[in-house]
């Protein structure tokens, strides 16, 4: 639709513009012919301009850049300057298709990430597999998805295994390797195996509709920037019009000599630079065109006004596991006392074989090998201490220290160790410990050294872990704060207490993984949700998501901010500056309306070329 319209409005200017150069090659003074031809120009080129300037009139909106165009064109054909005003209409509308051509590419930018919607679902009904479209199928049925096709709703893998591409959802052109039991996301591609899945989440629920409402509402939050133009236009346009009906009425009634013809001029002339282009539109355009360019990285961002603010950041605040850790228990470290590794960490994995408790996960699969139920008896869990269970006809204890006491076995509570202690004993004897650690990402200690290059004043961390573990953490990253052992409750607190700390000015941002930091996540000035692929806590509670793992993905979506808060700051300078000093030479009758048609029309070009390099994505790491 906007390309057709696009194409017809350049082959309009392009007729336009050969009827206004042969008008100019066969111009003569005092001619109807030559006013004729001009007049031709002027209706290919500038009748839609006409058009909705009086459209606007009677719907109540007079004063706006159609309204500027058209009086300030019709009053220089009334003094004769025939050329000056069809240029003037040339130029506006060569502007316009500039414009155009900015926007589109911006919203490209976005369409790409639109491409994940997907077109249907094939269902297995009966013996039947019926193709439909994904909001009609209902949670709990299977669904095939062959090689090739985009994965159409939230699902578990129930047959067969695949890699798939995510590169839609988190910019990332590594494929993911998935298999029964594993989950899959709606908006994937699936690459080259065959598929049964159910389906977890109705259409409307599912991580591809979320997303595509988030990106397609982006651009209603406007930043405060957008808000002070739109405002500043609203004021500034009725105002301009004011001092030129005065500029071209007062002086020659009040000066000797001056003539209405020419101070006419220099009132249409002060009309045409006022006309606030550049600013309306390059502004708005600036933004979009951020909020396009990180989604591109797989950063979502949920309108100009966190855009803005992020820019503005000095403190971002860290949620610890599953953030800057991989919120997965590995062990670490096994000290036997007595007997061998491999005996010590067998009889842990089967003590623990039924509890779900993450450590015992961790066990189960350090240990990598079956176990045989029949092994296992009279199995009794104790939260907040550990497991009992009898294997192979002995007592096995795994826990904390309390759980060894309570067995008569006195050890300490804490050890030299990072991380979590489980001890084991057997019929009462103690035969060594066991630790696990969550594991630090890969970019984490990167991303926070980026970060402090790129100007943010301090770094926190708030965990609900061990001072110990937590300060450990905070070292090895170089994080300049760490508030441990804290409910969510505590995080909330802590977090304004923080607020105290930044400038007026100066922005707190908060990030976590969206799944149990919703209340700080909602309270930070910007929330961050990070690693949220498929997380609904996350996509509804923060104002920025990060789609993949990646804690350097923060330092990107800081510099996006700030290079769109550059071009947005060169815009409005470049826009003042330039219609100021015209505007001046205007009134004292130096510039002519050439140089009126650079100051509104060439300024609002390069404006626009500036603001479409925010979406060169490439250039920001």
């Amino acid at each position: 639709m906007n390309g057709t319209r696009n194409q017809k409005r350049l082959i309009k200017t392009i007729i336009g513009a050969a009827v206004y150069a042969l008008a100019i090659l066969t111009r003569t003074e005092g001619s109807l012919i030559s006013l004729g031809v001009f007049l031709a120009a002027y209706a290919i080129i500038g009748g839609d301009v006409l058009l909705r300037a009086v459209r606007n009139i009677l719907r109540g909106k007079v004063f706006d850049e159609n309204f500027l165009m058209s009086i300030a064109t019709i009053g220089a054909f009334i003094v004769g300057d025939y050329a000056e005003a069809v240029a003037v209409m040339l130029f506006y509308q060569v502007g316009e298709l500039f414009q155009s051509h900015a926007l589109d590419q911006s919203r490209k930018s976005i369409a790409d990430l639109m491409d994940i919607r997907p077109d249907y679902a094939n269902v297995q009904r009966g013996e039947r597999l019926e193709r439909v479209d994904p909001d009609e199928v209902r949670v709990g049925e299977r669904i095939v998805i062959k090689p090739g096709e985009r994965v159409p709703l939230d699902a578990v893998v129930l047959d067969g295994s695949t890699s798939v591409d995510t590169s839609a959802l988190t910019g990332e052109s590594l494929p993911r390797d998935v298999e029964e039991g594993d989950a899959l996301l709606s908006g994937c591609i699936n690459i080259n195996g065959l598929v049964t899945a159910r389906v977890t989440k109705a259409y409307g629920e599912s991580t591809v509709s979320k997303i595509l409402d988030l990106v397609e509402n982006a651009s209603s939050k406007k930043s405060k920037s957008e808000h002070f133009i739109t405002a500043f236009a609203q004021y500034y346009t009725p105002v301009v019009v004011i001092i030129a009906v005065l500029l071209a009425l007062v002086p020659p009634l009040v000066l000797p000599g001056a003539s209405f013809g020419d101070w006419v001029y220099r009132g249409l002339i002060f009309l045409v630079i006022s006309c606030p282009c550049a600013l309306v539109i390059s502004i708005p355009l600036s933004f979009f065109g951020g909020i396009g360019g990180a989604s591109r990285r797989g950063i979502l961002v949920k309108g100009g006004n966190y855009l803005e603010a992020l820019a503005r950041t000095e403190l971002v605040v860290f949620d610890k596991t599953g953030t800057l850790t991989k919120g997965v228990f590995v062990v670490q470290r096994i000290a036997p006392s007595g007997i061998t590794a491999n005996a010590l960490l067998e009889k842990a994995a089967y003590a623990e074989r039924y509890s779900n408790h993450p450590i015992s996960r961790s066990l189960q699969e350090s240990f990598g090998r079956p176990i045989d139920p029949a092994r296992i008896r009279n199995v009794e869990e104790t939260p907040g201490q550990g497991v009992i269970a009898q294997v192979d006809g002995a007592t096995i204890a795994a826990g904390n220290a309390r759980l060894m006491r309570r067995v008569g076995i006195d050890v300490t509570e804490a050890t030299d160790e990072i991380g979590t202690v489980v001890h084991v004993a057997e019929g009462g004897v103690y035969i060594g410990y066991i630790l696990i650690a969550d594991e630090v990402k890969e970019d984490a200690a990167r991303a926070i050294r980026a970060l402090k290059e790129s100007g943010i004043r301090r770094t926190v961390m708030l965990t609900g872990d061990r001072k110990q573990i937590g300060e450990h953490v905070a070292s090895a990253l170089g994080i300049d704060e760490v508030y441990a052992e804290l409910l969510p409750a505590d995080k909330v607190a802590k977090l304004e207490a923080l607020f105290s700390e930044k400038s007026p000015r100066g922005k707190l941002a908060f990030v976590g993984d969206g799944i149990n930091d919703a209340p700080v996540l909602a309270r930070a000035d910007i929330g961050i949700a990070m690693g949220a692929l498929g997380s609904d806590a996350a996509i509804e509670a923060a104002d920025i998501v990060i789609m993949t793992d990646e804690p350097s993905k923060i330092v990107t979506a800081i510099r996006v901010s700030k290079k769109t808060l550059r071009i947005v700051t060169q815009n409005i300078v470049l826009a003042l500056l330039v219609k100021g000093v015209v505007l001046l030479l205007g009134a004292l009758g130096i510039a002519t309306m050439w140089a009126a048609i650079f100051a509104d029309v060439g300024v609002a070009i390069l404006a626009i070329l500036n603001a479409i390099r925010m979406l060169n994505v490439k250039s920001i790491k």
